[in-house]
């Protein structure tokens, strides 16, 4: 990989372009795009001008441009703990071993790969241990870490695994947590501007009302689990693609708007909303959160110019020892 200031990736699984925006931000420029979804690819084709290629299994990895990194999400619900948790018995599981034929092919120099926290504890453990034996069966270097969306930056309590590769073994560290991060009242939209299609019915707001735990802090995001308990809190909890359409309520009276689960998810004040609310509501769910892409994006790129410092700085080095000169 020759320069950092002007690599080219693909976005595979790419739903809302949440891992294309990180990547664009440290001078990556995207030449392939896969995503089967048609709502998914609306809201991509507004917001990155093209259109994603569908199923990825159908498409040919000789066909693919080449590429210096290759990203990817891919789907979760066979190793979610909200899912049936059948892993690759399950045909989305498999949809990992399209990804390997990609590199084994394509060969790119890096990668990052993202799923939900449970795909490193599912099947005790098995399930992540096949993965990283075909990784690195294929001569890449992995490091793989869970990192949660409430330490960089959002309010928003979202655990997932990131699996990263290189063809060189670089000395690579995930990103540390940062020291600051914006509050719900950076997040929510004013009550008197809130369309009233979001508010819930009287009914729900007293039953939230009476199964809450303690005094709710203000503003708050309030969950309920699936035992019908209720925490208020600062932060949200994950937003979830499949669930009920009242288990985040904000103060216990309303839905969060579309805009607001864009921000909880670190998406840009400008990104184009251009679907209904409930394509929008579950795209948000299965997004990543951008800043945690955009933290480790900074990082996979300093682990490489790294790289190129050290053969630079060793270069002068190793031609003394070719000329005979002392050392």
């Amino acid at each position: 990989m020759e320069n950092m200031n002007n690599f080219k990736f693909i976005d595979l699984f790419s739903g809302m372009g949440g891992i294309r925006l990180g990547f664009e931000s440290i001078g990556g420029r995207c030449v392939y795009s896969s995503e089967w979804d048609k709502s998914a690819q609306l809201t991509y084709e507004a917001n990155f001008g093209e259109v994603p290629d569908g199923d990825i299994t159908k498409v040919e990895p000789s066909s693919i441009p080449d590429h210096d990194i290759l990203l990817g999400g891919f789907p979760c619900q066979a190793f979610s703990i909200c899912g049936d948790r059948k892993g690759f018995s399950d045909t989305r599981g498999t949809l990992f071993f399209n990804i390997e034929e990609i590199l084994k092919v394509k060969r790119p120099y890096a990668f990052l790969l993202e799923n939900v926290k449970s795909l490193k504890s599912h099947d005790g453990g098995r399930t992540f241990e096949i993965i990283i034996e075909h990784l690195e069966a294929l001569g890449y270097h992995t490091h793989h870490e869970v990192l949660n969306t409430l330490n960089y930056g959002l309010p928003h309590k979202r655990e997932r695994a990131f699996i990263v590769g290189f063809r060189d073994d670089l000395e690579f560290k995930f990103p540390n947590p940062m020291l600051k991060r914006k509050s719900l009242s950076d997040i929510l939209e004013n009550d008197e501007a809130v369309e009233s299609k979001y508010w819930v019915s009287d009914k729900i707001q007293k039953n939230r009302i009476k199964k809450v735990k303690g005094v709710p802090p203000f503003p708050s995001m309030w969950h309920e689990n699936k035992s019908g308990n209720i925490s208020a809190l600062e932060f949200s909890c994950a937003l979830r693609a499949g669930a009920s359409y009242n288990y985040l309520l904000v103060n216990g009276v309303r839905r969060p708007t579309a805009r607001e689960l864009l921000r909880l998810q670190g998406f840009p004040e400008d990104f184009k909303i251009v679907v209904p609310y409930t394509q929008l509501r579950k795209q948000a769910g299965n997004s990543v959160s951008v800043p945690v892409i955009k933290e480790i994006a900074k990082a996979m790129k300093e682990a490489i110019e790294h790289k190129k410092k050290r053969a630079v700085y060793k270069q002068p080095f190793l031609v003394g020892l070719e000329r005979g000169a002392r050392v």
